[in-house]
């Protein structure tokens, strides 16, 4: 789990301390891509119960700790490749968070109703495509894997 995570960042050395409720950096991922290899002698890891504080508003608390979520990351080689969680789906904690981040309730209002009007609980996640093929395909860059990369200095094809 994310906790597991730190713990190895930190026994690597002094450089890689941080707080446990702190979200990782891209330099840590890559790090415990390359602790993860070493000790377990795969390229494949998962960490769940993630900081709440780092994941969007409408993830669920964790029941056992609230200051953690119940959430994922799977990474290949120290690269996050899926992200998701379980959704909060009392429309009471929803509110709650939406106002915690600050978050006008009107502007959600209708994802809000469709768990008073029966929606089931339920999780997700999202893959980066792109990310997995550049990854599978050892590329070094993600532009390399789309047909319109887009980035500061290109928004049209």
């Amino acid at each position: 789990n994310y906790l597991e995570g730190v713990r190895m960042l930190r026994e690597s050395g002094p450089q890689w301390d941080m707080s446990d409720t702190a979200d990782l950096t891209t330099p840590h991922e890559k790090q415990l891509g390359r602790l993860v290899k070493a000790k377990y002698g795969t390229d494949f890891y998962i960490l769940d119960q993630y900081p709440l504080a780092v994941r969007p508003f409408y993830t669920m608390p964790n029941a056992e700790n609230p200051l953690y979520s119940n959430s994922y990351d799977l990474f290949i080689r120290g690269e996050e490749i899926v992200s998701g969680a379980q959704r909060i789906h009392d429309p009471e904690l929803l509110l709650q968070r939406a106002n915690f981040w600050n978050i006008d309730p009107a502007t959600i209002q209708p994802y809000i109703d469709a768990f008073k009007y029966g929606a089931y609980p339920h999780g997700g996640g999202g893959v980066g495509c792109e990310r997995v093929v550049m990854l599978f395909l050892g590329l070094d860059n993600i532009r390399k894997t789309s047909m319109f990369p887009r980035d500061p200095h290109r928004c049209a094809p």
